[in-house]
């Protein structure tokens, strides 16, 4: 199974692609799609699209999971994440690619066994489980990585996930 991970964000959204089969994890590919602060927001969404889809053709996911909208007290940040999720949700519906959602507690929960986990903490595991030999970088892909480790690890779950058709 081929998981699409996304950390979703306008200026800088993190993909992280992960095989998992045989109870064994391995990273295909990770990185950021970045737009510009300067362009039209519709600019910046159809970016992301594009990049997301781009994503899509070549590694042809199974599923698709997404980190669910952490609202804090930043509701402009919280209102363009939202529309970026919005837009890498659009993509994998058009492809009918099955989509699994997680709240930050759920990723760290499933990569480090403790959903209170410093962001060290998760990195770590991340190298580790993925067998990398450094952490990911920038941090968006990392997060990425997480996300989809985390569906792999609790995808199956209807509890863990809200899985679409």
């Amino acid at each position: 199974m081929i998981v699409l991970g996304i950390d979703p964000g306008t200026a800088i959204m993190g993909y992280g692609v992960v095989e998992y089969g045989n109870s064994k994890h391995k990273s295909l590919a990770y990185g950021v799609i970045r737009t510009d602060k300067g362009d039209k927001t519709e600019d910046r969404l159809k970016q992301l699209f594009l990049g997301v889809n781009r994503l899509f053709d070549e590694y042809k996911p199974d599923v698709m999971a997404v980190e669910e909208l952490f609202f804090n007290r930043n509701t402009t940040n919280a209102l363009s994440v939202g529309q970026a999720r919005g837009v890498i949700l659009l993509a994998a519906g058009i492809r009918e690619v099955p989509i699994g959602e997680y709240t930050p507690l759920q990723v760290k929960q499933a990569v480090v066994g403790y959903g209170r986990a410093e962001k060290h903490q998760v990195q770590f595991m991340i190298r580790k489980i993925l067998g990398l030999e450094a952490t990911p970088k920038p941090d968006d892909a990392a997060d990425a990585l997480a996300v989809a480790i985390c569906y792999c690890q609790f995808g199956g779950r209807q509890s863990w996930q809200s899985t679409r058709r």
